[in-house]
C-alpha cells in the first residue's frame, strides 16, 4: 500500500479515523493525503457562504493531519475540494491514486440516514477502491 486517502467529516470531529489510518501508514509505509469537501453544490442554494464552508473542511483536514504528524507520521498532506462530499472523495482518491479510501461512520441518526443517505456507504457501494469505513470505538 502506498497512498490512502483520508476523508475527513468537515461535521464531526472523528480522531479515532485519523489513529486507525496512523496505524496503517506505520504498517504499511503509506503516504496519507487528508482531505475534506465543502459539500456546496450550488452557492445560491445553500445557507452559508461558500468561505464559511471552505474554512470547516480545512478545519477538519488539517486536524486529521495534525493528529497523523503527532503519531509520527510525516507523509501525510491535507487539502479541500469543493462539491459534494461523495463525489469530491471518488474524484480526489483517483487524483490520488489512492490504494485506501479511510471514512468514519455516518454522524446522522437512522432516520436522517434513510431519507438523507450516508456518505460512507454510498461510498462502499459505488467506489472501485477499496473503502475502510470506522466506527468510532466504544466508550466502555
Amino acid at each position: 500500500m502506498k497512498r490512502i486517502v483520508l476523508a475527513a467529516n468537515a461535521e464531526a470531529d472523528q480522531p479515532w479515523v485519523a489513529d486507525v489510518v496512523a496505524q496503517l501508514a506505520r504498517e504499511t509505509g503509506a503516504e496519507v493525503a487528508v482531505m475534506s469537501a465543502d459539500e456546496l453544490e450550488t452557492e445560491m442554494l445553500s445557507t452559508l457562504p461558500r468561505d464559511v464552508l471552505q474554512e470547516r473542511a480545512a478545519a477538519a483536514a488539517r486536524t486529521a493531519c495534525e493528529r497523523l504528524h503527532a503519531a509520527g507520521i510525516a507523509a501525510a498532506d491535507h487539502h479541500v475540494v469543493s462539491g459534494p462530499a461523495l463525489q469530491a472523495i471518488l474524484d480526489f482518491a483517483d487524483e490520488q491514486d489512492a490504494d485506501l479510501i479511510v471514512v468514519g461512520s455516518s454522524t446522522r441518526g437512522r432516520l436522517a440516514q434513510r431519507i438523507l443517505g450516508s456518505t460512507p456507504l454510498a461510498l462502499v457501494q459505488r467506489s472501485s477502491r477499496p473503502v475502510m469505513v470506522v466506527t468510532q470505538p466504544d466508550a466502555t
